[in-house]
């Protein structure tokens, strides 16, 4: 699982730099990551072994993004999050005020089969976030910005 979870982390990482070459900042980094996954994640569910109902109304899901291209992937991810942020419940919690950062649809594209490629969902992913990605991420953050980005964080966990 160790070497699994370091792989998961660096695949995290390459797709931090798809993003950084954007000019997108941490934080939004992590913002967009989590919104993608969740999205992920929730598509994954209504998959075998699983095969639950998703929450997330046809045309506003992962696989409505997965199939567009260019302003028009731009545009639909757009409308994900600003209808899903006007949701009842968790889902309007989590997309609350959610907003695109990624002005480049090829670099939204790129992400989305980084993404597609792997499967997400399941215990291993949560014990990867909370321990192995954090720290992963703060390890690569330049020691001036830690400071600024919760560095106590590290200390909790």
């Amino acid at each position: 699982m160790a070497n699994e979870s370091a792989t998961i982390v660096q695949r995290l990482w390459n797709y931090c730099n798809v993003l950084r070459d954007d000019g997108v900042s941490y934080g939004d980094y992590v913002e967009q990551l989590t919104y993608l996954l969740f999205l992920k994640m929730d598509d994954e569910q209504t998959k075998p072994p699983f095969n639950k109902k998703s929450d997330i109304q046809k045309g506003l899901d992962w696989k409505s993004l997965t199939d567009k291209d260019g302003e028009a992937l731009e545009r639909q991810y757009r409308k994900i999050l600003d209808s899903l942020g006007k949701e009842k419940g968790m889902l309007g919690v989590i997309f609350r005020k959610a907003q695109n950062k990624i002005q480049d649809p090829a670099k939204l594209k790129r992400l989305l089969e980084l993404i597609n490629g792997e499967t997400w969902i399941g215990l291993d992913w949560i014990l990867i976030l909370k321990v192995r990605y954090t720290r992963g991420c703060f390890r690569k953050t330049p020691r001036t910005r830690r400071a600024e980005r919760g560095s106590t964080l590290l200390r909790e966990l």
